[in-house]
């Protein structure tokens, strides 16, 4: 019958995944954790998509509407400083569609604030047909407007106006209506329209770059490899993408080296791999580099630290590895330099190596041991543990870079694999620290304790780093006990201020 007793006991309140105590959040903290972490219509080791994506949803219209100016800041900050893009159009749609119910204004620009790139306004469409149908109040409407007139030009109906696209420029247009901001513009909309609609109408003569890549177009493909001029291929819009396609040939060093000075950061980390495998010159090569370690280029790019690291595991030469340990260092600039002694706990349990992006090349582990070293690196005293079922010291090297750090984690088996015995972990590490970190998705298994934090003083800060957004925490929301979550270090820029006495613990 003890058995029976306990099951009953554990039920009456809230438990992790695997059974532990839990905690349950107040509606805006579990919003802002889920958001920073849902990749929308992706399942997670705990929680299945249809799932996930229908709590986000839930959350979003309770939320808009409980705190309007909370939420037009998070989806603007999710969208802009969290760098996520389906979440953030989730978000403002459903959002709008909540406040439109309840009679609350402003959801226009919430909306307009979500849409950042040329391709969104047509997702934000999509996804609202899909999920609600052709009706659509006035602020939705104008708000993807809005983000139509910022974002449309010749070069983004160029690169993402493809005609297997289920809703283009011109279904865009056609639904939302928007003011165009000048005459040229409008001759741009119009074409859209004619695009859209296989109408043979003349191409407007304002709309040169398009005249240009029609030119490009009507050469014959075997005269098209002859074409390696850098200021032909940008008059035209090429991307790499586009120029690989309209060659019907594999991308040489020629090809390479003639697109390499128009791209984008973003589109150059993506394929140092390729720049190796078609043996683009050393000239080239490091003309990339510099501009992958500059700090100008770092910060408006807007990379996520990730990234570098997702880079950095995919390129196989040696000429890349410098640069991309620069460009994180910059990247990570926000990780604040802690005093005093900090115990960093970094979770490696069979739930964290769960894939963390599509492709798979990253992993729920990869985001928490980067921002772990990371944040050991800065700190003046830190301790960085590894812990599943059992834990590991992992030592620090002196003047060792975090990619170097994080390479020597994955080949020295600091990842275990195995349970989250995250209140042992704390139990037998913490030994006096003036605060503690703990990465990991929260799951924690059963354990006798209050809570995971049980060993630790109150007055001593805990900081959980959430990497997965589930519904219960592993520790109450109250007094020095604070949870963070995202793949920026944006939250991290947080820890000083709420030991300097700040109790805004939002990082927007």
């Amino acid at each position: 019958m003890a058995k029976f007793n306990l099951k009953l006991r554990r039920d009456k309140l809230p438990v992790t995944a695997e059974g532990a105590p839990g905690f349950a959040r107040e509606p805006r903290a579990e919003l802002f954790l889920l958001g920073v972490s849902n990749m929308v219509g992706e399942d997670t080791f705990y929680e299945g998509a249809a799932d996930r994506d229908s709590r986000f949803r839930e959350l979003v219209a309770a939320v808009a509407v409980a705190d309007p100016d909370w939420f037009a800041r998070f989806v603007r900050w999710l969208r802009t400083g969290a760098m996520l893009r389906s979440a953030s159009i989730v978000a403002a749609l459903e959002g709008a569609r909540a406040q439109v119910a309840a009679g609350i204004p402003g959801s226009r620009a919430v909306v307009d604030s979500a849409l950042q790139r040329a391709d969104e306004p047509g997702e934000a469409l999509a996804y609202w047909l899909g999920r609600h149908g052709r009706t659509m109040p006035k602020p939705v409407k104008r708000g993807i407007a809005d983000a139509v007139t910022r974002l449309y030009h010749e070069r983004s109906l160029l690169k993402y106006d493809a005609d297997g696209s289920p809703v283009r420029f011109g279904d865009v247009i056609d639904l939302t209506h928007p003011t165009a901001r000048d005459a040229r513009q409008g001759d741009l909309f119009r074409h859209a329209l004619d695009r859209r609609h296989k109408r043979d109408n003349p191409l407007p003569g304002s709309l040169t770059m398009l005249a240009a890549r029609a030119e490009l177009m009507a050469l014959p493909v075997e005269r098209r490899v002859e074409i390696t001029d850098p200021a032909v291929l940008g008059a035209a819009g090429m991307t790499w993408e586009s120029l690989a396609g309209w060659r019907q040939t594999a991308m040489d060093a020629a090809a390479w080296e003639a697109i390499i000075p128009t791209m984008g950061y973003l589109a150059l980390l993506r394929n140092l791999r390729n720049f190796d495998r078609a043996g683009v010159s050393d000239t080239v090569a490091e003309a990339v580099a510099a501009r992958l370690a500059d700090p100008g280029e770092v910060a408006r790019s807007r990379v996520l630290p990730m990234r570098y690291l997702s880079a950095y595991n995919a390129a196989p030469s040696l000429r890349w590895a410098y640069p991309l340990e620069r460009a994180l260092q910059q990247a990570l600039a926000h990780v604040p330099a802690l005093d005093g002694r900090t115990l960093v706990l970094i979770d490696t349990s069979g739930s964290m190596n769960s894939a963390f992006s599509k492709d798979g090349t990253l992993r729920c582990w990869d985001a928490a041991t980067v921002f772990g070293l990371a944040l050991a690196a800065r700190a003046r005293d830190a301790t960085v543990v590894s812990f599943s079922n059992a834990s590991t010291v992992f030592p620090a090297v002196a003047g060792e870079s975090v990619l170097a750090a994080v390479r020597r984690f994955k080949e020295g088996g600091y990842f275990h694999g195995a349970g989250t015995r995250t209140e042992k972990a704390v139990r037998d590490h913490y030994d006096g620290h003036d605060r503690v970190v703990i990465l990991t998705d929260e799951q924690a298994h059963w354990h006798g304790a209050a809570d995971v934090t049980a060993a630790v003083p109150a007055r001593v800060p805990v900081y959980t780093w959430n990497l997965a957004g589930h519904r219960v925490g592993h520790t109450p929301a109250a007094g020095d006990r604070h949870t963070f979550g995202g793949l920026s270090d944006a939250a991290f820029a947080m820890i000083p201020l709420i030991e300097a006495g700040s109790r805004d613990q939002w990082p927007f």
